[in-house]
């Protein structure tokens, strides 16, 4: 008898964020446009484990902007605490981005065939630049919370006002009602009343 492989789950293709973080991004949309595009293509990029290693030619291909904009928009992202980037090699054009939270990117884009693979990386603090930083106490990373499997996003805050609706013909909400008082003790309905 032969054993079948479990059939392997499709991730999401969504990326979860709150608003607070969508207000942040707005600003950062605004003081530095490219940037705020480069976030977008990590976070489209990045796999379970909130990291992605790419190549400053690809994000200049994603972006459609020259290199050195792309170095810019990743310093910012790096100083504001939106990423960390950790130096793949020694050249330092291909890097891994440490993005926020956990969120899922799944399947190819406009027909282009990448690999998307989760992947132990070993760096090593010799390679960094900057020595500032020592693996694993660098300041913490903005927070995007996401759902996880199981889980249901519930609705907070003061919210719309409900929907003003007009009675249908007919149904007219004249229903008879009695006044019923009760003991809060013992909870009996009190005679008389």
């Amino acid at each position: 008898m032969t054993r079948q492989l479990p059939v392997r789950k499709l991730r999401g293709t969504w990326v979860q964020t709150e608003r607070a973080a969508h207000e942040e991004w707005a600003q950062l949309i605004i003081r530095a446009p490219k940037a705020a595009a480069v976030m977008h293509i990590l976070t489209a990029r990045m796999g379970e484990n909130n990291a992605v290693v790419i190549s400053q030619r690809e994000l200049q291909d994603a972006t459609g902007v020259s290199r050195p904009t792309v170095q810019r928009a990743l310093n910012t992202l790096r100083d504001e605490n939106w990423i960390e980037i950790w130096q793949v090699g020694e050249s330092g054009t291909v890097n891994a981005y440490v993005v926020n939270d956990r969120v899922a990117w799944h399947g190819s884009r406009d027909g282009i065939r990448r690999s998307l693979m989760s992947a132990t990386l070993v760096l090593s603090e010799r390679e960094q630049k900057g020595k500032e930083h020592l693996i694993g106490q660098n300041t913490p990373l903005k927070h995007v919370p996401t759902q996880l499997p199981g889980e249901q996003q519930l609705p907070s805050g003061d919210g719309l006002p409900p929907v003003s609706q007009p009675a249908l013909p007919g149904m007219d909400a004249d229903l008879p009602a009695t006044r019923r008082l009760y003991d809060p003790v013992t909870g009996e309905m009190l005679e008389g009343q």
